[in-house]
């Protein structure tokens, strides 16, 4: 009987026991727990890795089924403002180069996300997923990029400047937008307010007089989405040019927004 072992009154005949199979390191050829769950856990991590790594891979949701819009209404009706807050921060790209301040990211999925915002902020609760479908339908597969500017308080614009956005992906080609329009700002702009959830002025805000300047403006330029999902899943581009000269170049990433 091996003296390192547990009491008991087996007995084991060293000649029937083969020299490599003992392990002198622990009870006398008892197997070491977790010597051959090692592999499984080493399974199990790379499982987790390979869906971690298909997580970050995810693409922008084009095709709204009712379920996710659904789960869209919810979220932009909740009262808990910290969701709302994390929702929304990781669609805004921070720019601060004359005139740009930011650039904001509207997909379908966070166009109903605001609108359903905007209508409980109302107090409309009545808006639900018949509205958030007709809105899904008025612009199917559109991704917005809403560029926010300021301009020098000094300037003497009558018009918003003509400017072009366009996106460069990592191949080259340049992707231009469905559309390009712009909407003026005569008064200050609050932080924290709402992302327009559709490419048209909202109502609010001063009108412009002759002595009051344009301060600012908002660049809408739309996009189809499922070409600029594959352009900007990664990293792409955004080049806004006045007068054929550049005047903003930041980088984009389409990865984790829905």
């Amino acid at each position: 009987m091996c003296a390192a072992s547990p009491p008991r009154r087996t007995l084991l005949s060293l000649q029937r026991v083969r020299p490599h199979h003992i392990d002198r390191g622990y009870h006398c050829g008892m197997r070491t727990p977790g010597r051959h769950r090692r592999f499984g856990g080493f399974g199990v991590a790379a499982a987790l890795a390979a869906g971690v790594g298909a997580a970050t891979l995810r693409a922008v949701d084009l095709n709204l089924d009712a379920q996710v819009i659904s789960q869209a209404v919810s979220l932009g009706q909740t009262s808990i403002s910290g969701d709302l807050r994390r929702f929304h921060q990781p669609y805004r790209v921070d720019v601060s180069r004359a005139p740009v301040d930011y650039v904001e990211v509207v997909t379908p999925f966070r166009r109903i996300v605001l609108a359903a915002q905007a209508r409980a902020g109302a107090g409309d609760r009545r808006w639900g997923q018949r509205q958030a479908i007709e809105l899904e339908a008025a612009a199917p597969r559109q991704v917005d990029l809403y560029a926010e500017l300021t301009f020098h308080p000094l300037n003497s614009f009558v018009l918003v400047p003509l400017y072009r956005v366009q996106i460069v992906p990592p191949s080259g080609e340049l992707l231009q937008p469905r559309n390009t329009s712009s909407m003026p700002r005569y008064g200050p702009r609050v932080d924290g307010g709402l992302v327009p959830f559709t490419p048209t002025p909202l109502p609010g805000g001063p009108l412009p007089g002759r002595s009051q300047p344009m301060l600012g403006a908002t660049i809408v330029a739309s996009f189809d989405g499922q070409a600029l999902t594959a352009a900007c899943n990664r990293r792409c581009d955004l080049v806004i040019e006045e007068e054929g000269k550049t005047r903003v170049q930041v980088s984009v990433s389409l990865a984790n927004l829905r």
